[in-house]
C-alpha cells in the first residue's frame, strides 16, 4: 500500500485533536482562570531509501534519500500567561498578579489553582466553589509562623480582643510661654485598666512663676509634676511622666516633643496603647495574603495568611478538572511560600483572574486545523485514485 495513506492518516488523527484542543480553548473563554492549550507537532519516522555517502577520491559526498511516514502530537502545552482582571468587588475574591498558585485541600489531597472564587462556609472556613478548602498559616496571639505546616484558611466568627491595660500614652502640641501666671490649660485621654474599663485620664497645666507648668489630675497623680522649658524650643523638662491612677495603674506618659512657644495653646494628648475588648466585626484581606481581622475596639489584627505555591516547571502540571492542578513528577516539588515572595505575585481582593484564552488567534487556529484536516483527506483521496488506476491496468 502507499505510504502516503498513512501519512494522511496520521495527518487527520493530529489536526482532529489540534481541533479538540482548540475547541476546549473556546469553550473556556469565560472560565475563571483558565489556561489555554496549545498543540505541538512533529514528524514520524522516515524510511531511509538510500544513505548517506562520503566523499571518496574526485567524487563528492552524497545525502541520505527518505521519505517520511507522516505526523503525531508531540505536546499539549499549557499557557501560563497572566489573565485579564475582572473587578467583582466580592472581598474573598482574590487574584494572583504574577506567578503561583494558590493551595487547596480537596479530601487528603493538595491541589493548585489560579482561580480564586472563594467564599466561606458555615464553619468559617475559606473554600472554592465545590467546597475544596484553602491552605494557609493561622494566627497564634496576632502572630502569624509561615514555617509552620500550612492548615485550614478559617474565619474565626465570634473572635474576641481582649483588652489591653494602658502602659504608655503622649502629649504633644505648645504650651505658651508668653500666657499669665495663673494660666490653666487642660487636656484628657481615655485610658484601660487590665478589664478593659475605659477611665478619662485628665492632665491640667498650671503655669506657675519662672515659666513653671505645675501639672495635676482629678483620677490619679503625676511625677514630676511639673513641666518646664529652658529656652524657647528647647526639650521639656522632664521628657516623660508617671502617672498613677487611683487604682494603683501605672503609666508612662511621653512628653518630649511637646513646645513652649509664644502663641497659641495646642496641647493634646495625642494617643494610648490600651483598648477595651473587641469583638470581630469585618475583615480585609492584605496583597501578601493576610487576612486582617477589623474588631469593634477600632483595633486591626491579623487572622490568617494565605500561601501561594510555584514550581520549577508549571507546564508539567496535570489538570484534573474544576480549574485545579496536581503535581507530577515533571512539575516540580511544591515550593510554598507568602504573597509577593521568592518571585510569587502580589494577592489583589476583589477581583480575579480571566481566562486568557486569545479568541482572535483560537478562531485562527480552527481555520489552520480544518484546512489541515482537508487537506490530508485530499492526500488520502488522491492516493485512493492512483490505486484505483493501477488495479485497472488489468481489465
Amino acid at each position: 500500500m502507499l505510504r502516503s495513506l498513512f501519512a494522511g492518516i496520521s495527518g487527520l488523527r493530529s489536526h482532529q485533536t489540534m481541533m479538540d484542543v482548540t475547541g476546549n480553548n473556546i469553550a473556556n473563554v469565560n472560565t475563571t482562570g483558565f489556561k489555554s492549550s496549545t498543540t505541538v507537532f512533529q514528524d514520524t519516522l522516515s524510511q531511509l531509501l538510500k544513505g548517506a555517502g562520503a566523499p571518496v577520491g574526485d567524487n563528492g559526498g552524497t545525502n541520505p534519500a527518505q521519505v517520511g511516514l507522516g505526523t503525531r502530537l508531540a505536546a499539549i502545552t499549557t499557557n501560563f500567561a497572566q489573565g485579564s482582571a475582572q473587578s467583582t468587588g466580592r472581598s474573598t475574591d482574590l487574584m494572583i498578579q504574577g506567578d503561583g498558585f494558590f493551595v487547596v485541600r480537596n479530601g487528603g489531597e493538595n491541589l493548585y489553582t489560579r482561580a480564586g472564587a472563594f467564599s466561606f462556609d458555615t464553619d468559617g472556613r475559606l473554600t472554592t466553589p465545590e467546597g475544596a478548602v484553602v491552605q494557609g498559616w493561622s494566627a497564634a496571639n496576632g502572630l502569624i509562623d509561615t514555617n509552620a505546616p500550612v492548615g485550614d484558611i478559617r474565619l474565626p466568627v465570634g473572635a474576641v480582643l481582649p483588652p489591653v491595660a494602658t502602659s504608655t500614652a503622649s502629649l504633644a502640641g505648645n504650651l505658651p510661654s508668653d500666657a499669665a501666671v495663673g494660666t490653666v490649660v487642660r487636656t484628657s485621654i481615655k485610658i484601660y485598666d487590665a478589664a478593659g474599663t475605659p477611665t478619662d485620664m485628665d492632665i491640667t497645666a498650671t503655669l506657675d512663676v519662672g515659666g513653671v507648668w505645675n501639672l495635676t489630675s482629678g483620677v490619679g497623680t503625676l511625677s514630676p509634676a511639673t513641666l518646664s522649658f529652658t529656652g524657647a524650643g528647647a526639650t521639656p523638662s522632664a521628657t516623660s511622666l508617671t502617672f498613677t491612677a487611683t487604682s494603683g495603674q501605672v503609666i508612662t506618659v511621653d512628653t518630649g516633643t511637646v513646645t513652649g512657644f509664644a502663641g497659641q495653646n495646642t496641647l493634646a494628648a495625642t494617643g494610648q496603647n490600651g483598648s477595651a475588648m473587641g469583638t470581630l466585626q469585618a475583615f480585609t484581606m492584605s496583597p501578601d495574603g493576610t487576612l486582617i481581622g477589623v474588631f469593634s475596639n477600632g483595633l486591626k489584627s491579623p487572622l490568617a495568611q494565605v500561601a501561594l505555591a510555584n514550581f520549577n516547571n508549571p507546564p508539567g502540571l496535570e489538570k484534573v478538572g474544576g480549574s485545579m492542578y496536581r503535581t507530577t513528577v515533571n512539575s516540580g516539588t511544591e515550593q510554598l511560600g507568602t504573597a509577593g515572595t521568592a518571585g510569587r505575585g502580589l494577592l489583589s481582593s476583589g477581583q480575579l483572574e480571566m481566562s486568557n484564552v486569545d479568541l482572535a488567534a483560537e478562531f485562527t487556529n480552527l481555520i489552520v486545523a480544518q484546512r489541515g484536516f482537508q487537506a490530508n483527506s485530499r492526500v488520502i483521496t488522491t492516493s485512493d485514485q492512483i490505486l484505483e488506476d493501477l488495479v485497472n491496468l488489468k481489465r
